[in-house]
């Protein structure tokens, strides 16, 4: 199993105090090759203006890009831009399409990319809740466009909603979107009518829920449809701040809660797309926490992962 990062993405600043740290990819990074001995760790290329075009406006590309920025610089209450910020949302968003790159000739059967600032809030025209540039739909969209995939799904487990993600798909009936996640909570989207063109499916759960309801909801209503999608290549935007730890949010996960779901996804990557897996960091507040659940689903991608026979 491959990992994508690069040291670019502990170089965005949002500044003191800010949830969106440095030290969270320090976390993951440090976790992961104290757990994991077998991992395959390469560098996160950058993305090219093209590859961002597929679903971003050049105005975006410009501001985050183009801008000259000697300290942070707020684009709304959540979201700074600082002197870091372009090479770290570039490797952000190269990570993905690398890690597609790798799983579609076969290099590897799933990747992990370990890079922030996180992606699923930007949408098409906006950088907001933390993003920047929305990493997995940049990664969709080249699976689609340079590999010609017709069925490719997003499975979306953070506590806060993938708004930017769904509305840059919801009229592209080759990528199905699937979201778990707290509701009423930042970004105010996600209800369960919001259906795209058939393409969209969320869960919304109430603050407190727990574990019983979190899986219920995905035994029950996400994964049943996302089977029914039989995507070829399945991604993950892997939030970790539903944990029972994290300050931004109530749902009272635990930590095998990620590995339970990993594992489900696991199953249906086998089923219809020979195991492809393309999971992307996003959010995740507490460093101890985020330790954990990283590794935990980490270990559930590397124990799914058909082994090579003896020779």
């Amino acid at each position: 199993m491959r990992v994508y990062s690069h040291v670019a993405c502990t170089r965005h600043d949002p500044g003191p105090g800010h949830a969106e740290r440095p030290l969270r990819l320090v976390a993951v990074t440090e976790a992961l090759r104290e757990n994991f001995t077998s991992l395959d760790w390469q560098e996160a290329p950058r993305a090219s203006r093209g590859q961002l075009l597929r679903v971003h406006d050049d105005a975006l590309l410009a501001l985050v890009l183009d801008t000259a920025v000697d300290g942070p610089m707020a684009l709304d209450p959540d979201t700074v831009l600082g002197p870091g910020s372009a090479e770290a949302a570039l490797r952000a968003a190269g990570a993905g399409i690398a890690a597609v790159d790798a799983v579609m000739h076969g290099e590897v059967q799933r990747v992990f990319c370990a890079v922030r600032p996180p992606g699923h809030h930007a949408t098409a025209t906006v950088a907001m809740g933390f993003c920047l540039f929305n990493n997995i739909a940049v990664a969709a969209a080249h699976a689609c466009e340079k590999h010609g995939l017709s069925r490719v799904a997003v499975v979306d487990f953070d506590v806060h909603h993938g708004n930017g993600t769904q509305a840059i798909f919801d009229t592209d009936p080759r990528v199905m979107y699937l979201s778990s996640h707290q509701m009423p909570l930042y970004p105010d989207t996600g209800y369960a009518n919001e259906r795209g063109v058939g393409n969209i499916v969320n869960a919304p759960l109430p603050p407190a829920c727990g574990s019983d309801a979190f899986r219920r909801a995905w035994q029950e209503k996400l994964l049943p449809a996302l089977d029914s999608f039989r995507p070829q290549l399945l991604f993950v935007s892997a939030g970790f701040d539903g944990h029972k730890r994290d300050p931004l949010a109530q749902l009272e996960l635990e930590t095998d809660d990620y590995a339970w779901l990993t594992r489900q996804l696991v199953a249906v990557a086998d089923r219809h797309g020979n195991g492809r897996i393309v999971s992307m960091l996003e959010g995740g507040y507490d460093l101890s926490a985020l330790r954990e659940c990283s590794v935990a689903h980490v270990g559930a991608l590397l124990g799914g992962q058909a082994q090579s026979p003896a020779p």
